[in-house]
């Protein structure tokens, strides 16, 4: 009697807690449930993968945390609370790529709004610099404040302004965002 009540404990045992914290997966890539970011806990929204050219070349793994998981984007965009943005490269980028890709991205989220956000879309381009695989950047929106960009963890600055942070999020977010895939996988499908 003792060897199934011992055997069950044993198994019970070798189960992972059910609060424990999971991380999310993509492209072989992990990325923690929940972070401390804006002076609260944000959690895992959804991870995204960004491709690129027409071979499809696996550019970086998105990670979207917010305060409540969900999958209307309207609700994270127009949101008044922190949330954060992790792009972890796995591919070389250069400064003009990237600097290309916040213009065109910018320009298919806010189109109404270049000439009020074009100062600061300059001040973005003028941080950015060649990233190589294994190197993270992280956009940290503020609500009243703007976007805190950091690369591998060092805080480069903060972009002013609500308009700024919302046009930033929309890039992926928004209605044209460079993948429909990758939108789907921040707001929490699969990563593809």
């Amino acid at each position: 009697m003792r060897t199934p009540i011992a055997l069950l404990l044993l198994f019970c045992l070798g189960l992972p807690a059910a609060n424990a914290t999971v991380a999310g997966e993509c492209d072989g890539l992990s990325f923690p449930q929940q972070i401390q970011a804006g002076g609260q806990t944000l959690t895992l929204n959804g991870l995204g993968l960004r491709t690129a050219t027409i071979f499809s070349i696996k550019v970086y793994v998105g990670a979207l945390y917010v305060p409540r998981p969900t999958a209307d984007a309207n609700a994270i965009l127009t949101s008044r609370e922190p949330a954060e943005m992790e792009l972890r490269f796995v591919f070389h980028v250069t400064a003009g790529q990237l600097r290309s890709a916040w213009t065109e991205g910018f320009e298919k989220s806010a189109p109404g709004q270049l000439p009020q956000l074009q100062s600061r879309i300059d001040q973005l381009n003028g941080w950015m610099h060649g990233v190589g695989s294994g190197q993270r950047m992280t956009f940290l929106r503020i609500p009243g404040v703007g976007i805190r960009y950091s690369l591998d963890g060092a805080v480069q600055g903060t972009i002013p302004g609500d308009d700024f942070a919302q046009a930033f999020l929309a890039i992926w977010l928004g209605a044209s965002p460079p993948s429909q895939a990758m939108r789907a996988g921040l707001l929490g499908g699969a990563c593809s």
